[in-house]
Formats: structure tokens, sequence, C-alpha cells
């Protein structure tokens, strides 16, 4: 799958604004995600991700390309699920692969056609929201309708530009500037 995704700071009105487009509450959930970096190439240098999402519904590794475009955050994104947490973390810790960030944040999720809006509270960095749309990587989507689709549903939302960088790029970020 390409992930197809835009993000921006929320404001107080974002939850309100996104039903009034007549979005659907789908879920609320608690993410707890850590990153680990490659013993082969830096990932912060190769614009890649490895991470374990640990959620309410069980564990998932996901892998994360390199952004495809310079305007948005789409990616091609693989996950699997995981059966058993701490024997995955042992693999990839035995493998070489090291422990290089966790991410908390609370999750509110909205279904609008295509779109889905994930509205997060990330511990210690604030409120955001990430519109996405999912195309399936043999190209049977148009990539430039979706990324269209994001924009334009940003655009509606009037939050402002779209923030590139990841939840863990802007808390390396923010650790550096302190």
């Amino acid at each position: 799958m390409i992930e197809v995704e835009v993000k921006a700071r929320a404001r107080e009105d974002t939850a309100e604004k996104i039903r009034a487009l007549g979005a659907v509450l789908v879920a609320v959930e608690n993410h707890h995600d850590l990153y680990f970096n490659s013993p082969q190439r830096d990932f912060k240098k190769t614009d890649e991700a490895l991470r374990i999402r640990i959620k309410e519904e069980g564990p998932r590794l996901t892998y994360k390309g390199p952004k495809l475009d310079g305007e948005t955050k789409s990616r091609k994104e693989l996950t699997v699920k995981i059966d058993d947490l701490v024997q995955m973390r042992g693999i990839l810790e035995s493998l070489g692969f090291v422990l290089s960030a966790e991410v908390k944040k609370r999750r509110t999720k909205y279904s609008y056609g295509r779109a889905i809006f994930a509205l997060d509270e990330v511990e210690g960095l604030g409120s955001f929201l990430e519109i996405e749309a999912q195309i399936d990587a043999q190209g049977n989507d148009d990539f430039a309708a979706q990324k269209d689709l994001v924009q334009s549903l940003l655009r509606k939302l009037d939050l402002g530009e779209s923030i590139r960088s990841s939840y863990l790029e802007l808390l390396e970020d923010k650790l550096r500037n302190r």
C-alpha cells in the first residue's frame, strides 16, 4: 500500500469542523510507537522508518519507505500483525536493530469517503490532524487524485500549511532546540 497523507497543526475546533463535513467517528485509539534504526543504514538519512505500534487491537510492525513527493508525507507502507511483541522486539534487537525513539499519542479517527481524518494528541507535541487515503502499490488507484483529495480536505479545514515531518522528527527537533 501507499499511504497518501498530509498533516497540519490542529485547532480547538478541528473535530467540530471534521464532523461538519459529514465525517463519521470510527475509533479512538491509544498508540505507543517504538521506532527502530537499522544496523545496515541510517533510516534518518534514507527517510525510512521501522516501528512497532502498540494499540488496543494488538501490536503491528510497519515499514515506511521514503516520502514520494515534495509536498505530502506520502510513502510506501507495509504492515503486519505481531502475535508476540516481546519475541518480535527480541528478533529485531538480535538482528542489530536499535530502539531509537518512542512516540505516544491518542488518536481519534473519522471516516470520510476514501479518506481518514486522524486527530492526534501527541505527548510532548500537542494536537495535529493527519488526512490519509490509501492506494495499492500496483498503481490501480490514481496517486495524483488521492493527493488532490487529501490536500483539498486540508484546505477545507483551513488549518494552514501542511507539515511533512513525522512525529518522530518533530520530537527530535524539539529536543535539539531545547
